[in-house]
């Protein structure tokens, strides 16, 4: 279930929105992920960490910068995030492997 949707020419712009929506609304996005299709930046997970998102998806590049701040805020962060494979930079106890039995 998504608790916000937001899109916008800037990464940056389009998490503002969707935490606005969810503060708007009255939720908290406390315990939360984010699924972003650009670049992870060290402001990106600092707006993450206030919000209490806990984990971060991306289907791009994260910089040096986010892996250390990620660690530092306890959030799970990925990158290049695909159908079948994924990086995971920091607190991977978080993601549950699958397993294809077929």
């Amino acid at each position: 279930m998504a608790l916000a949707f937001a899109e916008d020419i800037g990464r940056h712009n389009a998490l503002d929105k969707a935490i606005g929506k969810c503060l708007l609304a009255g939720r908290t996005a406390q315990g939360c992920g984010v699924a972003l299709s650009g670049r992870v930046s060290l402001e990106i997970v600092t707006k993450a960490a206030k919000a209490g998102i806990e984990l971060i998806a991306a289907v791009s590049a994260v910089s040096s910068y986010a892996v250390s701040a990620s660690d530092t805020w306890n959030i799970t962060l990925c990158g290049f995030v695909r159908p079948d494979k994924m990086n995971v930079y920091t607190k991977p106890e978080r993601i549950i492997p699958h397993v294809n039995n077929g």
